[in-house]
């Protein structure tokens, strides 16, 4: 365990954040526990937001809810933002609800995992019933996950025949199992390695799998869940510095799929847990995970989902009837 907590990470950020000089400024504002931190870092590290002429102004901020949404997303909402990232289905939702946001380029299957102590009866999907499940909220895309493959599967819903208890955060999930509130939580993928590595728990099931089986996916590359977005009035003020946004994402992916020693760094500033395994396993998952771009095949990889989940899960499962027209923008073409 480290000494990490937002103060710290923030100032290893602040080391790199520079002066914007006349760039287009991009206000990014990221969960201190969320995983998009090591690409933002990355980007910060080696100026990959000047090598594209705009200014990432990074700050992290609180996984918590504020209003039932997460925290960055309200922060788009109310003009204090102009990048965040989120799951598409919370996009759709909120999208649908009227606030004027766009998914302009994916992140990656952020999804988590399902995980229980050691000594657990659950195994798998078919072992909820009976059980508190740990979820930071019941629209949480893991948790519409389960309950869809549950339904298609299984023949149940465990929103009803489990308990499932909300926590609010991604770090009050953590102290719920490890007090023993709850029979098994959905934790975010980048902290089941800080679990699992450190303590008497396991990974009974990684959500991937259920995206996959969902989406019938066929491709090598996974179906990307969440996306980064902007407001529609940044988007058309400032169209370069989107595109530049997506440079130098495509920069920093890059650099993180080949430069170990990266890894290494991100370890010691930016995660709680910088045990060697636990920065191994959460570098392996990131690649294995990450998408690198979009094109018209991807969306319809994401629609496919959507549409499988609303099937078996139902719209108010989702919290929306439909993907609202205008919700993605692979069409931004990325400078050369």
């Amino acid at each position: 365990m480290t000494n990490i907590d937002i103060s710290s990470q923030q100032a290893a950020i602040d080391e790199f954040q520079g002066e914007p000089g006349d760039r287009p400024v991009m206000r990014a504002r990221f969960e201190h526990n969320g995983s998009p931190r090591y690409m933002l870092y990355t980007i910060k590290r080696f100026g990959y937001d000047h090598d594209h002429d705009f200014h990432l102004d990074l700050q992290l901020v609180s996984d918590e809810l504020d209003e039932g949404r997460e925290t960055v997303e309200a922060k788009l909402q109310e003009g204090d933002a102009d990048l965040i990232d989120i799951d598409y289905i919370s996009t759709a939702r909120e999208r649908a609800a009227g606030a004027p946001i766009v998914a302009f380029h994916p992140y990656g299957q952020t999804v988590g995992g399902l995980v229980v102590p050691e000594d657990s009866p659950i195994e798998g999907l078919d072992d909820l019933s009976g059980h508190r499940i740990g979820v930071v909220r019941r629209r949480d895309k893991n948790w519409i996950l389960v309950r869809a493959a549950c339904r298609d599967a299984h023949g149940f819903d465990p929103d009803e025949t489990a308990t499932p208890v909300e926590s609010g955060s991604k770090v009050e999930l953590t102290r719920m199992l490890r007090d023993g509130e709850v029979d098994a939580v959905l934790q975010f993928w980048q902290i089941i390695p800080e679990i699992v590595e450190t303590g008497p728990y396991r990974e009974a099931l990684p959500m991937s799998r259920l995206v996959d089986r969902l989406a019938d996916a066929d491709d090598e590359r996974p179906v990307p869940v969440s996306t980064f977005l902007t407001s529609e009035a940044y988007l058309a003020d400032h169209p370069d510095a989107v595109r530049g946004f997506r440079g130098a994402y495509r920069d920093a992916v890059e650099r993180l799929q080949r430069d170990d020693e990266l890894w290494e760094e991100i370890g010691e500033q930016l995660m709680y847990e910088d045990d060697p395994a636990v920065v191994r396993a959460v570098r392996d998952r990131w690649r294995a995970m990450v998408v690198p771009d979009w094109d018209e095949a991807t969306v319809e990889g994401m629609e496919r989902l959507f549409d499988r989940l609303k099937a078996v899960a139902g719209a108010d499962a989702l919290g929306v009837a439909e993907l609202p027209d205008g919700l993605f923008r692979p069409d931004l073409e990325v400078e050369a």
